[in-house]
This record gives structure tokens, sequence and C-alpha cells, in this order.
């Protein structure tokens, strides 16, 4: 999710994002299988997956599954939901902070506290954040986690978006760190890749420079156009972007910048399923 600047448009849970697309060929998600030193353990070789085509038509369905509009071929769901038919479907999952008024759904040790011992939660969205502060807590929540990612392959989904990679920028100073968060998605990469899915990096713009070290295929971004971000995106992730805008003028500036080489889609703040009122959905060709 988007969170800066503070005043950001953000949209209804789960999040409507932007994202950005890999090719259409298949990729390795890492280096082949090789051997170290002697005596030393041979590294697994890594699950190939396939990425989401660049510039293709996207449909953003976090509000709600529907029959995806003409032209599109790349649908990002809620993991809940079950997959759209036929075409490339990205998996989104709440990754590092619970769901609204899920807090018991965790264990009270892996909600982050502040000094006083109070929770600390997303206050624009009512979440609490998790503690991914030291690898045992961080293993005890992808443990969690990589269940969701695991629905996400059974239904047959081809990637999936954790959000909230940039919790950290909103918990309070010191408690967590831009290394907690990249050691914490780095599990959750390699489990995604072990079932063979794609992984997206969502939003995050200042990790971005560590995609390749992470394990992150492709990025996922809100409103880069509107905040012009979207060139620091492609220099990190080349033509493998999606983007999702909620207002004209971000989608003016997405389209006449990149809409002829990454994927960019048009949405309401509250991802609307069609058929409701408040539903908007437009590409560049409108633009």
């Amino acid at each position: 999710m988007r969170k800066s600047p503070a005043d950001s448009p953000r949209t209804a849970v789960p999040r409507a994002a932007v994202a950005v697309v890999l090719a259409a060929a298949s990729l390795t998600a890492g280096c082949s299988s090789t051997t170290t030193q002697t005596g030393s353990t041979p590294k697994a070789p890594t699950a190939k997956v396939s990425a989401p085509p660049v510039h293709a038509g996207v449909d953003y369905q976090l509000g709600g599954a529907y029959t995806p509009p003409k032209g599109v071929s790349v649908v990002s769901r809620d993991h809940t939901a079950s997959p759209a038919a036929g075409l490339y479907n990205i998996c989104y999952v709440n990754a590092f902070q619970a769901q609204p008024d899920a807090e018991k759904e965790w264990d009270a040790d892996l909600l982050l506290r502040d000094a006083s011992g109070k929770v600390v939660m997303d206050e624009d969205w009512g979440e609490a954040m998790l503690d991914i502060s030291t690898p045992g807590k961080r293993a005890r929540i992808a443990e969690k986690v990589d269940g969701w990612i695991d629905e996400c392959a059974d239904k047959g989904f081809d990637a999936v978006e954790p959000d909230n990679y940039d919790s950290y920028t909103r918990a309070p100073h010191g408690l967590l760190t831009a290394a907690d968060a990249e050691a914490f998605q780095t599990l959750l990469a390699r489990h995604a890749h072990s079932r063979h899915l794609a992984i997206a990096q969502k939003n995050t713009l200042e990790l971005a420079k560590d995609r390749k070290r992470v394990g992150l295929d492709f990025a996922v971004v809100e409103e880069c156009g509107q905040y012009d971000e979207c060139g620091s995106y492609v220099a990190a992730f080349g033509d493998h972007v999606i983007v999702v805008e909620y207002t004209e003028k971000g989608m003016r500036k997405a389209c006449a910048g990149w809409g002829d080489r990454i994927s960019v889609v048009r949405r309401d703040l509250d991802v609307t399923p069609a058929g409701h009122d408040g539903y908007l959905r437009e590409t560049c060709d409108g633009y």
C-alpha cells in the first residue's frame, strides 16, 4: 500500500496497487544449481517461474472478483478469491501487517509493540504491524504467510503480491529497518519460487535497487505517474512493471511517459467490482 506522502489517496482493503509486469517468457528466479567450495553443500536448483507478460492488459480486482473485461490478460485478486480462467493471475496477500481486526489471529509476541508495550498500528488502515525484527519472528510470521502462498499455488495462481513491504517506514524509529523488511521478503520469495510462483515487489521504491538480491521478479506499484516514480521503477525492473493509477492526472502522466512499454490501468480508489456503483477502469487507450 502507498503510505508516502501521508495524504496520498488510498484504496479499501484489500488495496489497489500498481504492478510491474515481467517478460512473458519463463525466467529463472535465480542462478542455477552450483557447487561451493570443496566440502560445502551444493545450492538447491532454483525453480523456474512464469512472469507476467509486459505491456499487457491488466485488471486490478482486489475489491472483488468479476469477469475480466475484453483485452485483459493479467488479473490481480485477493488470495481468498479464485483465479480467472485462461489468464495470468497474481495473488494478493497482506504479508507485513495483520488484516483489520485480525490481531487475535497472530501470536501476541508477533505483533509489533512500542516502548510502552502497545501494539503499533497502521492508523490509516486499522492494521496491526507485524514484528519482523528478529530471525525467529520472521520465520514464524513467514510460516503463516507461506500458508497463504500455498493456497495461491494450489488454486492455480501464477504469481504472488505481498503487500506492505514498506511497513518499516511507518514503524516508530528503530523498531523495524529496511534490512528487516528485505530479510523477511527474501523468505517469502524463496517459498514462492519453490511453489513455482513469481513474486512482486509492492511499491517501496527505496528498496527496488535490491530486488535481484531479495529475489523479486516484477513490480506492482501504485501511482507512479502521480508521483513521478515510473522511470525509477523501470530502471530497477525494466519493462516488468504494472502500474495502477487512481487519478486522471496520474493516468495521463503514466500513459504519456510509459504507456507504450509497461502495463498501466486506472481504477477507482475502492477497486469496486464491475456492475457496482463507483466502478471505474480505464486504460491508456482513452488517454
